[in-house]
């Protein structure tokens, strides 16, 4: 059983843990990442999602066990004047990527959000980028437009989860 829980504060401290695992992983695409002197990777914006509006963190559980996050980002209003969000971070643990966590999830949030979504990728993080297209590829029945932006080095998916 997959389920999505919106972090309280009092529970930063675990979200922290699985950035550290996030991190970790990622680390192989960002080799500008380095540990702090503490031997920690940090996330600079952890705090953020508890004292700026717009910002909603999740942890994911498997069978009531911890198996990833996932943090996102109200980034304002598009044309249509739909509500823009952005996906900031995603994880899933390796033991749970090949259940389908991570989609499952995915279709969660763009549900629980309706408006224009925005996920973005790292232009080495190839695995995201093709998790990224066959999930939101499955979620919008091919109905997403794949963009560059001058201010992201990578693909970006965008879409809308709003049903007309």
């Amino acid at each position: 059983m997959i389920t999505i829980h919106k972090v309280e504060y009092e529970q930063k401290s675990i979200l922290r843990n699985l950035l550290e695992l996030y991190k970790y992983d990622f680390s192989e695409f960002d080799p500008d990442d380095d540990l702090n002197s503490n031997g920690l990777y940090e996330y600079k914006y952890l705090d953020h999602y508890w004292t700026e509006d717009g910002r909603y963190p999740f942890l994911i559980k498997v069978d009531d066990k911890l198996a990833g996050f996932a943090l996102v980002r109200d980034i304002g209003k598009n044309e249509s004047d739909q509500t823009v969000y952005w996906m900031a971070e995603f994880f899933v643990m390796k033991k749970y990527r090949r259940m389908r966590v991570g989609q499952f999830v995915a279709y969660e949030l763009f549900d629980n959000f309706n408006g224009h979504w925005k996920v973005a990728q790292i232009e080495a993080n190839t695995p995201a980028q093709a998790f990224w297209r066959k999930t939101i590829e499955r979620y919008t029945n091919g109905n997403y437009l794949e963009i560059r932006d001058d201010d992201w080095e990578g693909p970006i998916q965008t879409f809308s989860s709003v049903t007309p």
